[in-house]
């Protein structure tokens, strides 16, 4: 008798991939959810047996659902497979009673041992990556055909920079000892005259500061910046722990430049891994102080017409903290990145980094 699987991501392109990391010889029913909300009908109905759910999605989030599948005592088994893999996230999903967690993008060993270690799955060998060629699909195209729209595409990037947001979140984490609550990325393709406008229903503050990195690869390439809230920037000095002996200003400066190097250079490196690229890395540039958000963004980007703008809005909710980090793109650099992209997709080798 079949088992059946959902598989609960809000990115199509995460959905393929958990699809064909499971054993090609398990007997499985798999369906799929976009959110927390979607999967508790399906687990209701009878269609989730074993969940693979993610932590960030719109409407219900993985913490929202795994609470609802406690409070209501649902019949499943649940295993967490998320980019955001902070101690703090592993504990609490674990403590609502979530068997295991697994870190994107999906190792298929990991998993095999995983389904295994719990009785799950008792069958020999792994993913080969066809699974996705047979399973049952109830939300997703009945399509063999690699989807090749730029909403395709975006979302491909989207849970791309999910996986390497998450790494960064974990870094920064790890240093300030504070729980770092990590969104949904923001992907668009805009014009670059359009981008202090996108941004800026994003981020309110009057009077920000910007830290600039450039990165080049292998036909990709591009900038990325952190902006800062003047408003906090005094709390951030204070986490940090830096002793006061220089003025207040140059101690802001250096917290602004610690946290960009942490977070930029992090998810520089999750991006290259999922690549297979190696960024080459510009210095830390300040781009300006205690100025409007608008002429700061248009000095710097009004030379690239088209660009894919991705923006990450983290948080030290504790602290009353927060900071954008904004990857820009050229827009002709999508279509290599989902390139690469679909290439690694279509890699079943299985050697992808794991807990």
């Amino acid at each position: 008798m079949s088992t059946p699987i959902l598989i609960c991501d809000d990115s199509g392109f995460a959905r393929r991939q958990m699809a064909r990391s499971l054993p090609d010889n398990w007997d499985v029913d798999v369906s799929f959810a976009e959110n927390g909300e979607q999967a508790l009908t399906l687990i209701r109905e009878g269609k989730g047996d074993v969940v693979f759910l993610d932590l960030n999605m719109p409407v219900m989030d993985g913490y929202q659902t795994m609470e609802a599948i406690r409070k209501f005592d649902l019949p499943c088994l649940v295993i967490v497979v998320s980019g955001d893999v902070q101690a703090q996230a592993r504990e609490k999903m674990l403590a609502l009673g979530a068997l295991d967690f697994i870190r994107k993008p999906i190792d298929n060993e990991k998993l095999s041992h995983i389904l295994s270690s719990y009785g799950i799955y008792s069958g020999e060998g792994h993913s080969s990556g066809a699974r996705l060629n047979t399973v049952q699909k109830n939300d997703v195209p009945q399509t063999r055909d690699e989807p090749t729209s730029n909403e395709d595409k975006l979302d491909a990037c989207r849970e791309m920079v999910n996986i390497a947001m998450g790494r960064a979140g974990e870094n920064l984490a790890e240093l300030l000892g504070e729980f770092i609550d990590l969104p949904i990325p923001n992907v668009n393709l805009i014009e670059s005259n359009e981008l202090s406008m996108a941004v800026a229903e994003i981020n309110r503050n009057e009077s920000v500061s910007a830290v600039s990195k450039g990165f080049i690869s292998e036909g990709i390439s591009g900038e990325a910046l952190v902006i800062f809230n003047d408003t906090n920037s005094q709390n951030i000095v204070d986490l940090l722990k830096y002793p006061p002996s220089a003025s207040s200003d140059k101690l802001a400066l250096e917290a602004l430049m610690d946290v960009s190097n942490i977070l930029i250079g992090a998810c520089l490196n999750g991006l290259s891994e999922q690549l297979s690229v190696a960024f080459s890395h510009t210095h830390p540039v300040l781009l300006g102080q205690h100025q409007g958000l608008s002429a700061l963004l248009s000095d710097n980007v009004h030379r690239w017409g088209k660009l894919m703008a991705i923006e990450i809005g983290y948080a030290i909710k504790a602290r009353d903290i927060s900071f954008d980090l904004l990857l820009l793109f050229p827009g002709d650099a999508m279509n290599h990145v989902y390139e690469r992209l679909l290439s690694d997709e279509m890699d079943t080798n299985g050697d992808k980094e794991s807990l």
